[in-house]
């Protein structure tokens, strides 16, 4: 008995992307831009051209760092379970905080000690001893070999029909997820930019490394939390959606409201509760919409994730600079996390209404009811 076309069709979708794979994908751009941040400090003096090779060396990173979460998705949609998926992708991002954490901490003693450029070399050699392990205990060398090999005869251009675009983005459901990671992207970029100034203007004399570090130590339990309590109530029969909704309530609702706290007290020590509770709930994000995307198209989740990503980057960038202009308009904070709830809210109830967990990348007759 043969299986479904559409089984047929993903399995074939699978087999050209895994001729090079996600976790390839990751690896090999994980060693370019860690060479790249190694060698930035040369590149500063390379006389009159160090202006153009450093902006072009930034904007190879962003390019080279672009492909890292869809291609997680990807690689999470494909093999891990719908019941462990928040926990693990939970799990990655704390990993992303915890680095943040620390190439902030380790980052500012090096700048004292040694030099802008030991940073450079710290985080640099950092990521290409990671790649080290990765290759060394994790992947086939021939597996490495043959995705060098794919890349250098280039890419094999997708048939229209490899990503059902149309299909997709006709779905109410697909636009709910990437409003909602617009949002998330966006709120967060502006909380991220803005909050190290917020402390120093409101409070001076406070210590500048609690405010840089607290909200992040809160960030790396609470994801791991957010994860953990996702993928149990799954197991113990709640519904998919339902508990991709609760996590959004609790990243994007919730969030808000203590970020709305930040913008009316006077007390250095309840600002650094409100900002670490707003940062920290918004880590339940990892367990709500980042894999509501995985549920809705596991056959194109990188594709998906892209360009949900792409639209919160952006929309971060317009974000920040709105609330720099408000900032500079009213002389008041609060008009900035109001900005934030605003945009917070907005994904949030787009995601509650038309939010769904049903399979999209399937040919109608198949989607699961």
């Amino acid at each position: 008995m043969q299986p479904p076309p559409e089984t047929r069709r993903d399995a074939a979708e699978n087999a050209q992307w895994s001729s090079i794979g996600g976790e390839k994908v990751i690896l090999l751009s994980a060693s370019t831009w860690g060479s790249i941040t190694m060698a930035t400090p040369l590149l500063a003096h390379l006389g009159s051209a160090h202006l153009v090779s450093m902006v072009f060396s930034r904007v190879l990173i962003g390019l080279l760092q672009g492909v890292y979460f869809p291609a997680l998705t990807s690689l999470l949609s494909q093999r891990v379970r719908e019941s462990e998926r928040a926990f693990t992708y939970s799990t990655v991002g704390a990993g992303s905080q915890f680095g943040t954490l620390v190439t902030g901490v380790v980052g500012s003693l090096l700048l004292d000690w040694c030099g802008w450029q030991s940073v450079f070399y710290f985080s640099g050699g950092l990521t290409l001893l990671w790649v080290c392990y990765v290759y060394r205990y994790l992947l086939n060398e021939k597996d490495l070999i043959l995705a060098l090999g794919v890349l250098a005869q280039g890419l094999p251009v997708a048939r229209p029909s490899r990503v059902p675009w149309r299909q997709l983005f006709r779905k109410p459901s697909v636009w709910a997820a990437v409003c909602s990671q617009l949002s998330s992207a966006c709120s967060f970029f502006i909380l991220l930019s803005w909050l190290p100034t917020f402390f120093k203007e409101t409070f001076p004399h406070s210590q500048g490394w609690v405010f840089n570090v607290v909200p992040w130590l809160v960030a790396i339990p609470a994801s791991l939390f957010s994860g953990f309590l996702s993928d149990h109530l799954i197991s113990h029969g709640y519904g998919t959606i339902t508990v991709r909704k609760s996590m959004q309530v609790m990243g994007l609702g919730l969030s808000s409201v203590f970020a709305l706290c930040l913008g009316h007290t006077s007390s250095f020590l309840k600002a650094v509760v409100f900002a670490s509770a707003s940062i920290g709930l918004q880590t339940f994000n990892h367990s709500g919409i980042s894999v509501n995307i995985q549920d809705l198209a596991p056959s194109c989740a990188g594709f998906l994730f892209g360009v949900a990503n792409t639209a919160g980057a952006l929309a971060g960038v317009v974000g920040v600079c709105l609330g720099g202009y408000l900032i500079e308009a009213t002389g008041s904070w609060t008009c900035v996390f109001n900005l934030v709830a605003v945009i917070s809210n907005l994904g949030l109830g787009t995601f509650l209404v038309f939010g769904k967990a049903q399979r999209v990348d399937l040919s109608p007759a198949h989607e699961d009811l």
